[in-house]
């Protein structure tokens, strides 16, 4: 990458002498996104494809370009450089269990309990002999198996058998294996959850946003809205073989012969809220929701050390949570590349907001605080600590609440909010600015 002409005014209040450049990878909703804030946009074909200061790239040209590029103080790109450690399913796993181990030394078993979020979990083949003991001690379990490193429900089957398993490894697991022969595929196994949550009969999983913009120190935004997405067939554990019943991947239930493209198989995480609390009372279900808060937070510590922290890199991970018919929510898997393409008007609606507050949180322009608890539709929940709500402020005093500063499902009135808090930015720098 050739050097980028940005000066001390720029790091300090933002690119305000000509427009930013950006780049992206993708043609889906953050393209409209950027086109859409009057930014220049940088192709392979301009005449210098390399002067950007945002690169919504994807995870290649991460791995092909991080490591001898140099960036400019202000140059902002979408991924930190071994984001795998917690998105790839076996090392998401081996970190909690890590971390939980350091907790339970520490303090005990107690404290540990409150990692108990995932499914008990093996990698294979490396792990085949260990998870044999304990399908055998647990018989009659259905588990479930996954490959680490796809997506969209790609290569998953559940089984209750382990000579189904033993076919599907037939000519893969070798204890003493031939160097010259490729490696097996990696994948994790994890005892199925039986009794998901239903609601019409039909199994459904959330998908929740997090945004993190620095790893050291931890700061950690949630995003209020996303969306609950169902199966297109009823609950049952007498097909295990039948991806529709099991599996709520939208890319798995659109192949449905019965699916809606327009209607889809999909709720708003505020149309979930106002239901289970309708059912079960605010306080099971804020309890259920504080639960959730508690596993994107742990996750995050869980790769804190591990992670390559960047001032230039941020990270929008997609978590995908599923409860149980206690609502107790068990974390699935966590994405770095969630699905920008939107499946409806809804949909893009709600992925073209999201992704604007993500620019605005990134903040190029130079116009936020530094202070901010709240962005549009994300919340500000961990900096370096748990972030309080802010109740009210008297005579420029906050008045803080002995309430996390949570609100998925809540009411997100991100337009109001963004026009209120510019307003209230320009105000304070006008009060601020010298007259002659």
């Amino acid at each position: 990458m050739s050097n980028f002409r940005a000066g001390k005014k720029e790091l300090k209040k933002g690119i305000i002498d000509r427009p930013i450049r950006f780049r992206t990878s993708l043609s889906n909703t953050i393209a409209d996104v950027l086109r859409g804030r009057n930014w220049q946009e940088v192709t392979q074909d301009s005449v210098q494809p390399n002067e950007w200061d945002f690169y919504w790239c994807d995870r290649e040209w991460l791995k092909e370009n991080y490591d001898h590029t140099y960036f400019q103080e202000h140059v902002k790109i979408c991924h930190f450089r071994n984001h795998y450690e917690l998105t790839r399913k076996n090392l998401m796993v081996k970190n909690l269990r890590r971390m939980k181990k350091v907790v339970e030394r520490e303090h005990g078993k107690g404290s540990a309990q409150v990692f108990d979020f995932y499914p008990t979990t093996f990698e294979l083949p490396s792990e085949y002999h260990i998870f044999v003991e304990e399908f055998k001690r647990c018989l009659g379990h259905i588990w479930i198996m996954k490959p680490v490193a796809k997506s969209q429900g790609k290569g998953i089957f559940l089984f209750k058998k382990l000579k189904d398993i033993t076919d599907w490894k037939k000519g893969e697991y070798n204890a003493n294996p031939d160097p010259m022969t490729p490696s097996p595929e990696t994948y994790v196994v994890q005892r199925y959850i039986h009794n998901p949550y239903l609601i019409n009969g039909r199994k459904f999983d959330v998908r929740i946003y997090v945004l993190v913009t620095s790893y050291n120190p931890l700061k950690v935004w949630l995003y209020r809205s996303g969306f609950a997405r169902f199966s297109n067939t009823r609950y049952s554990l007498e097909s295990i073989d039948d991806t529709y019943v099991h599996l709520t991947n939208v890319a798995i239930q659109k192949t449905a012969p019965d699916y809606d493209p327009e209607k889809g198989c999909k709720w708003s995480i505020q149309q979930l809220r106002r239901y289970l609390t309708a059912k079960h009372g605010t306080e099971k279900v804020d309890k259920s929701f504080a639960d959730m808060d508690n596993i994107y937070i742990k996750s995050l510590q869980s790769v804190q050390k591990v992670i390559i922290n960047d001032k230039h890199c941020f990270e929008m991970y997609g978590y995908d949570i599923l409860l149980d018919e206690n609502l107790k929510p068990w974390l699935i898997e966590i994405n770095a590349s969630p699905s920008l393409t939107a499946s409806n008007r809804e949909d893009y609606e709600l992925k073209y907001g999201l992704l604007t507050d993500v620019l605005n949180i990134i903040d190029l322009e130079g116009r936020l605080s530094g202070k901010e608890k709240r962005v549009g539709g994300f919340d500000l929940i961990w900096d370096d600590g748990q972030i309080m709500e802010e109740d009210s402020v008297w005579d420029n005093v906050s008045i803080c609440l002995d309430t996390p500063n949570s609100f998925l499902g809540c009411y997100n009135d991100r337009e109001r909010q963004l026009t209120q808090m510019y307003k209230m930015l320009a105000l304070s720098k006008a009060k601020s600015t010298p007259t002659t």
